[in-house]
């Protein structure tokens, strides 16, 4: 089942889930979802001679980039990562899905390409994946809301919720963290 906005904000109201900040309530709670912000901070994939990303290379392929208050233009045809300005909460007994908005994508922007799925328990900032499809570059602007997070309902609380799982590679995070599929 997925949560209508009455009940998103009982479970904010209880403490339940934490969505922080939440600065706009009235306009980032939508019928069945809440909007997230873009933050400020992004990593940007390196030119390299390389001739391949080695999926099992702790090896940095992003350098980071801080908005300091302007926007971050995205070109066509690039890939970046990103992350919410909120960080997130969700207990045990709920899973969330991460979307891009109906609006961005018009413009040629996705918000998340394949990792949109949000385990129970999991706590921290969201890492987006941005890609500009289009053929036009796209200002992003930190703060703009950027992607709506849907939570769903699991018919009983998780037994190993991420924040219980010693494998988990991105518990807590805070800031854009590249890929760490090297640590499987």
């Amino acid at each position: 089942m997925i949560l209508p906005d009455h009940e998103i904000r009982k479970h904010l109201e209880e403490g339940k889930l934490v969505i922080e900040p939440l600065e706009d309530p009235e306009k980032q709670i939508q019928a069945a979802w809440v909007d997230l912000r873009l933050g400020s901070e992004f990593k940007v994939f390196k030119h390299t001679d390389e001739p391949f990303i080695d999926s099992r290379n702790p090896k940095e392929y992003t350098r980071p980039h801080q908005c300091n208050g302007k926007p971050f233009i995205l070109h066509p045809g690039e890939f970046v990562l990103g992350i919410t300005k909120e960080r997130i909460k969700i207990p045990a007994d709920l899973a969330g899905y991460i979307d891009g908005r109906s609006s961005l994508g018009r413009l040629g922007v996705t918000a998340h390409i394949t990792s949109g799925w949000i385990d129970p328990g999991f706590s921290g900032k969201l890492v987006l994946e941005i890609s500009n499809l289009g053929k036009m570059p796209v200002t992003l602007h930190p703060g703009m809301r950027m992607c709506k997070l849907i939570l769903m309902k699991l018919n009983s609380p998780a037994e190993r919720p991420y924040d219980k799982r010693e494998s988990a590679k991105y518990r807590d995070q805070d800031k854009v963290e590249q890929s760490r599929l090297h640590q499987d």
